[in-house]
């Protein structure tokens, strides 16, 4: 998709988290069109020094002759917004490529300048469609309980000895050095506490005065430090699904992480699947955060919720596209019976699905879609 879009008159905008191959995928992409790249890199000194108050002229020695300018971390540039109107308006036979890891930060920065004048993708850890391409059938079956344990990042696939080490150290140096770093927060520890306890409580309902109570934050602080989060590529949150029945749930939010490993790596839990008590909240995430990748590359337009009642009916996962309703229960194992309520299925849909080990391709996999 990136591909086709090369050379059309518009910036390119990768988002993604640290360490997801949003440089290896530029890099690649180009690679096939043989083009003369200039690259800078946004953590750079020099490279914030000079393109801090720009001008035409300095954009225009800087770029040479290389017909595409890829801009790496391009958030932490502080004028970013203007160069790249500068480079996408002066120079109209270059393509301009940024890519960066805050969404917030790089979005606020490039929105007003660049309004029609990008192309804007999300790269997320490797999904499971190109793991299972990648390794053939069986072999991804086999290692199925290990991705629920390590996720998906590309540096934990490509050295399965240390697994936990690349885990660990991908949180201590981007999940908390790095967002507190570009967050301003004076709190480390507190976010830290935050994020544990959102581990915990994956797949349930998250109340912010609940969790702010549990860590001694008030409300409005949680949800800023969530929503720090979701921008960070760490988490993501799932709203309640209601047409304003009677007794429906219809503020809480479910949270998820967008990698199993992360979560894990948080938790400092790295116990074999079979040995989990959690192995509900780990499945759960592993097939949300799969069916939010399929969506987002495929650009899909689909509302995605939980239901439930004040009376603890529930429904794990609503997906809403234009007026169709579909409704999906998550079970690891494929001989447990699965239930739904005759109020959801009375009142929204017949179209029904259980999710279990078997038959979650039919979930993940774009070419199934139920």
């Amino acid at each position: 998709m990136v591909e086709e879009r090369l050379f059309s008159g518009k910036a390119i905008v990768l988002i993604g988290a640290r360490q997801v191959g949003k440089t290896t995928l530029v890099k690649t992409v180009l690679e096939t069109r043989k083009t003369e790249i200039r690259f800078f890199d946004g953590d750079d000194p020099t490279v914030r020094r000079l393109l801090d108050e720009p001008n035409t002229e300095q954009i225009r020695q800087m770029i040479g002759e290389a017909e595409t300018v890829f801009i790496d971390e391009a958030q932490r540039l502080p004028n970013i917004g203007l160069t790249a109107k500068i480079i996408t308006d002066q120079f109209k036979d270059k393509q301009l490529i940024l890519s960066g890891s805050s969404a917030f930060e790089l979005n606020s920065s490039i929105q007003e300048p660049l309004t029609g004048r990008k192309w804007t993708y999300s790269l997320f850890p490797v999904s499971w469609k190109e793991w299972q391409d990648h390794l053939g059938y069986l072999k991804a079956e086999q290692d199925l309980e290990n991705r629920l344990i390590y996720g998906f990042y590309p540096d934990v696939l490509n050295h399965t000895t240390r697994q936990g080490d690349i885990l660990d150290e991908l949180v201590d140096s981007y999940l908390y050095k790095d967002i507190l770093n570009y967050a301003g927060i004076r709190k480390p520890d507190m976010i830290q506490k935050l994020v544990q306890a959102i581990s915990y409580q994956v797949g349930q309902e998250v109340v912010y005065k609940e969790i702010g109570d549990l860590i001694s934050l008030d409300p409005k602080t949680v949800s800023h430090y969530i929503d720090i989060l979701e921008q960070a590529f760490v988490v993501f949150r799932l709203p309640a699904f209601s047409k304003n029945l009677r007794n429906e749930i219809k503020k809480n939010k479910k949270i998820y992480f967008f990698d199993n490993g992360v979560r894990n790596a948080v938790i400092h839990d790295y116990d074999p699947f079979v040995n989990r008590t959690d192995k509900g909240a780990l499945w759960e995430n592993f097939l949300i955060s799969e069916r939010l990748k399929q969506l987002k590359y495929a650009r899909r337009k689909a509302g995605m919720f939980f239901w439930r009642t004040k009376q603890q009916q529930e429904v794990d996962y609503v997906e809403v596209r234009g007026k169709e309703i579909s409704g999906y229960e998550f079970k690891w194992n494929p001989k447990k019976n699965i239930r739904f309520p005759k109020t959801f299925t009375k009142n929204y849909s017949q179209n029904i699905h259980g999710i279990h080990r078997d038959n979650f391709r039919n979930f993940v996999l774009p070419k199934h879609n139920p």
